[in-house]
């Protein structure tokens, strides 16, 4: 049975992308394969975030977990920041990673020229060092991630070859697994992906439903008025196409074939039926989560389960370098 391990950095609402790229996918691992998925909430703080946005998003993250189909009893759900060897493991694994590697890793380049680098905290520069240590943590072997996330986990089986080349066969080599349709744009700017910060251009799953209709009846689209997947020449209409295909589980021919003699409006109206049938019932669910009282509970037996196995994997790198 194989080890899967993904997470969400509870940074920002949860947007329909991350359902389509990732909660709507992680419940179909749990019954093949031994299957952990956390809340990464020490990778937030990689950035300033307010303490109490960062528990409402923790939580709402843990319940859009299970309101998305994950079973306690088969997925083992927790916050990264209540295991602590996470950040154990990270303290001995930043030594097998190089300033270099790190340096090159695209998305700290990306928020370096965004900013004032000099005002960047060491956590972002080393952020693919925790990373790497929250998959080898479980022994996974298969890590769903977006297409943003692949170079990290290249990094990581850099760091397995170039650690169990010095050690011995102790760390388990990861594969980066990408899910279809996990790469959601934003509505108001579809050059850029849905990521939480852009109240006009991202759906978020807590939106209320009429907010939701009015943001995809509002997406940018073109002039052309023919609905085609062209995502150079008509990124827009390509965007709600892939929405709208992965939300029905058929591929972009069979949903731009639907669409062959739409106008923009009766398309961008179906759509909006789609992504709303699909969030109704998850939002109702999430509220009953929240409200049931039942999210400590289950976050507590996760990480009391997540620690018995990644305590076997951190004393395996502790006495495999040294440390008593």
């Amino acid at each position: 049975m194989a080890r899967v391990l993904s997470g969400i950095k509870p940074t920002g609402q949860l947007t329909l992308g991350n359902y389509i790229g990732a909660l709507r996918r992680f419940p179909v691992y749990q019954n093949d394969n031994e299957t952990f998925i956390f809340i990464a909430d020490l990778h937030a703080l990689t950035l300033p975030i307010d303490p109490e946005l960062l528990k409402t998003n923790s939580r709402d993250i843990a319940a859009f977990y299970l309101a998305a189909g994950l079973d306690p009893n088969k997925t083992t759900i927790f916050l990264q920041s209540q295991v602590s060897a996470h950040a154990e493991l990270n303290a001995i694994l930043q030594n097998f990673l190089y300033m270099g590697e790190l340096s090159r890793m695209t998305q700290y380049k990306e928020k370096a020229l965004a900013s004032n680098e000099s005002a960047l905290g060491l956590g972002l520069f080393a952020y693919p060092v925790l990373m790497a240590s929250d998959i080898l943590l479980y022994d996974a072997s298969i890590v769903p991630v977006g297409e943003d996330q692949i170079q990290h986990v290249e990094l990581t089986r850099d760091l397995v070859r170039r650690f169990n080349n010095r050690y011995g066969e102790i760390l388990v080599m990861p594969e980066a697994k990408i899910g279809a349709g996990a790469r959601i744009m934003s509505l108001s700017d579809p050059t850029r992906k849905m990521s939480k910060s852009d109240p006009k251009g991202d759906i978020y799953l807590k939106d209320d439903l009429k907010t939701v209709r009015k943001k995809i009846m509002a997406a940018v689209t073109d002039s052309l008025g023919t609905v085609v997947y062209d995502p150079e020449r008509q990124p827009g209409v390509a965007n709600l196409l892939t929405i709208y295909a992965a939300l029905n589980d058929i591929d972009i021919k069979q949903a731009q074939a639907r669409f062959a003699n739409s106008q923009y409006g009766a398309f961008k109206t179906a759509v909006a039926d789609c992504v709303v049938a699909a969030l109704e019932p998850l939002q109702q669910k999430y509220h009953d989560l929240i409200s049931s009282g039942q999210l400590d509970e289950i976050l507590e037996k996760g990480a009391q389960r997540a620690s018995k196995i990644a305590v076997k994997t951190l004393n395996k790198v502790k006495q495999a370098v040294g440390l008593l």
